[in-house]
């Protein structure tokens, strides 16, 4: 057995999941509840902690992408698993708002004037860091358009910062639908949102992952990107990438599930085993279904098809609608299995708190530490028992943290002070109206940089 070829930093990474899945982890029986299910496994604290564990996902995704990563076959497991922990995030937001909507009297009152700048003030604060970085320290020449487009949002600067945007237009579409809502009659609206995720499915199959458009032929062929302007290449224009879309269905999941929550979960705890067994099955013919689908059809149609005549949009349409089965089993079954067991950690609520921080600093942390991958020749180096890999991965996630969390300090100023001049306006309001109730906790408020929490008693 050569021990130096052996993946163990994968070893080890699964070794420290299953720690913390076991750490704070709760078995629900009928000896520790009422009718042996969890009733808080959709409270706060708990999907925190999920969260948590989605956002540790998320870097252990970026990170095995890394080619010397797939060359070692360190961390596979995780290469291709990113929209599942993004899922996750999607299927917590979905269910907070309608759960905010229910619970919270005048809740959609201001509801973009509180709700927006969570999402936005990390997303631009993100593209200014990123600028910085490349621009300053990295020294990557940029255009005057890339510049004034990426500072803007308008193209992407950070290119993991992809889930704020979608999470804005999920958010606003939440708010038109159900600003006037009176609790009855949802289903219309669910279905609407349906559409306008569907939609954003279809934008990114014309999309693709570049502009195949902007030149007449397969121009992408003759010469790659060597000639083409910087707009054209790969992860600049926003939908650019099926990470984009084929995991936002589990925030219309989320949605639903809270919705109906009481009678799903009275449906599913009648003869849990059968239907946790029936979910399964389900999930894993749902997953062949997937990867047949990208295998046979895949959304990298004119990328690496020599032979391709046109964009062969369907194709990737097809992919699509055969992955979000995949999707909603996934988060279905999530939920399913939390009804009988969960898990609360400190390393987990404290993740649960950085997720979004995390998130858009990883890439960041990724770019600072290639050097140990693949040198200043950018030629990958395999070092026995992959030790660089292993110094790497401790660097990457050392760094984000850290990155992170000083991430999170800027945010929450800028959101402070946004708070403070909402707080003042709300004072002079009510100062006019002859009302001075509760102003104390208004101007005390400091936001969480986090997509949507909510309270469940």
């Amino acid at each position: 057995m050569n021990f130096k070829m052996m993946p163990l930093l994968t070893y080890a990474v699964y070794i420290v999941l299953l720690v913390l899945l076991v750490w704070g982890g709760k078995i629900a029986t009928k000896k520790k509840t009422s009718d042996g299910f969890h009733d808080d496994f959709m409270s706060l604290e708990v999907t925190k902690s999920l969260r948590g564990l989605a956002a540790i996902g998320v870097i252990l995704h970026h990170i095995s992408q890394e080619a010397l990563f797939q060359q070692c076959k360190e961390l596979s497991f995780f290469v291709n698993a990113g929209y599942f922990f993004v899922a996750i995030f999607f299927f917590c937001s979905g269910y907070g708002l309608i759960k905010n909507l229910d619970t919270k009297p005048g809740y959609m009152n201001g509801f973009l004037k509180k709700r927006l700048p969570v999402i936005l003030v990390p997303y631009y604060v993100s593209a200014l860091l990123y600028f910085i970085f490349r621009f300053f320290i990295c020294k990557e020449k940029m255009p005057p358009a890339q510049i004034v487009t990426g500072l803007l949002g308008l193209t992407m600067m950070n290119e993991y910062a992809w889930y704020p945007v979608i999470l804005f237009l999920l958010y606003l579409v939440f708010f038109i639908l159900f600003r006037k809502d009176t609790g009855k009659g949802r289903a219309p609206k669910l279905f609407m949102m349906f559409i306008f995720i569907i939609f954003l499915g279809m934008v990114f199959c014309v999309n693709g992952h570049f502009a195949w458009w902007a030149k007449k032929g397969l121009w992408w062929k003759m010469g790659a990107f060597d000639n083409a302007k910087w707009w054209m290449h790969e992860k600049m224009l926003l939908f650019s990438g099926e990470w984009w879309v084929n995991s936002p269905i589990a925030f219309l999941i989320g949605m639903i599930f809270a919705n109906s929550e009481q009678a799903i979960v009275k449906f599913m705890k009648k003869l849990y085993p059968l239907k946790l067994i029936v979910v399964v099955v389900l999930y894993f013919g749902a997953r062949i279904l997937s990867g047949f689908a990208q295998f046979k059809f895949g959304y990298w149609t004119i990328e690496w098809n020599p032979n391709a005549k046109d964009p062969e949009i369907m194709k990737k349409v097809i992919t699509l609608f055969c992955q979000m089965p995949e999707v909603v089993l996934f988060v279905i079954l999530i939920f399913m299995i939390m009804m009988k067991f969960h898990t609360v950690n400190p390393v987990t609520k404290f993740f649960g708190k950085i997720s979004l921080d995390t998130y858009l600093m990883n890439l960041m942390a990724l770019q600072i530490f290639r050097f140990l991958l693949y040198g200043k020749a950018g030629n990958s180096i395999v070092k026995p028992y992959h030790s660089n890999c292993i110094i790497f991965f401790i660097c990457v996630f050392a760094a984000t943290i850290v990155l992170g969390l000083i991430f999170k300090l800027i945010c929450d100023g800028i959101m402070r002070v946004i708070a403070g001049k909402n707080a003042k306006k709300v004072l002079k309001e009510k100062a006019e109206q002859g009302s001075k109730d509760k102003l104390e906790a208004v101007l005390d408020k400091t936001p969480n940089v986090e997509p949507e929490p909510y309270d469940k008693k």
